[in-house]
């Protein structure tokens, strides 16, 4: 084991030690997977305008969260990451899966993907080192996370975990509850998670959402997503290798 990792795993182990754990006797919780991409759009939009509301109605309060940085990037045969929309998005990605392991608290990484997907929707994106003063977070595991390629064997792990996905993904931003994705209709994922949850007192914020139809649409979305067969690359960010 290098010093690197050694440094890196003496940061994660104090980071677990003194992080509390979020525990509930629910066993009902309902299962919300995002498959996204730190510099689309659309993940952004929804991650800022849509996701950080059920952390203040509640409706988190029955849901297993996970987050899953990755998106439309391609994998090499050689090993290595093309990012859909550039280098830059090649390191967020990255950078939000080291705060993912680095704070496994849900409330804490979700605050610094949150900031982060903030400047984005702003287009300030180069600016996303501010979130670690704006959320109060340290950002030296996080570094080392990154530096040491310990975060590069987490966007692998991501990889795996996106293409393993039944049926395939096919734009970003995906979300999917209980193993069902939601299509385009992903904006009203919140009527999902409240017709899913099968515990007892549900969030007042379900309240009128319970019974609601739904309706999943599954054809090739004309807008709100990054397709997955998209060109790479923009005038703003080049195609570029992680």
């Amino acid at each position: 084991m290098d010093f690197r990792r050694i440094v890196l795993v003496f940061f994660l182990s104090t980071t677990l030690l003194f992080t509390s754990p979020v525990t509930s006797n629910d066993d009902a919780k309902v299962a919300l997977a995002l498959y996204y991409e730190s510099l689309c759009p659309y993940s952004a939009n929804f991650i800022v305008n849509y996701l950080a509301k059920i952390f203040d109605n509640s409706i988190i309060d029955i849901v297993d969260l996970d987050l899953i940085p990755y998106g439309n990037a391609r994998l090499k045969a050689n090993g290595t990451i093309t990012c859909q929309h550039g280098p830059y998005e090649c390191l967020l990605n990255t950078i939000e899966a080291c705060a993912i392991t680095t704070w496994p608290d849900l409330t804490e990484h979700f605050k610094f993907i949150f900031c982060v997907e903030n400047l984005v929707v702003k287009h300030k994106y180069k600016e996303w080192e501010s979130c670690f003063q704006e959320t109060g977070l340290n950002s030296e595991a996080v570094s080392v996370c990154y530096y040491s390629g310990y975060g590069k064997e987490l966007e692998l792990k991501y990889a795996a975990q996106t293409d393993a996905l039944e049926p395939p993904h096919k734009y970003v931003p995906w979300v999917v509850v209980n193993g069902q994705p939601l299509y385009e209709d992903y904006e009203n994922f919140e009527v999902y998670l409240c017709n899913a949850y099968e515990g007892n007192s549900p969030p007042k914020a379900c309240q009128g959402l319970t019974g609601l139809a739904t309706k999943k649409k599954e054809a090739s979305p004309a807008h709100h997503v990054s397709l997955v067969d998209e060109l790479f690359g923009s005038n703003e960010v080049n195609k570029a290798e992680a």
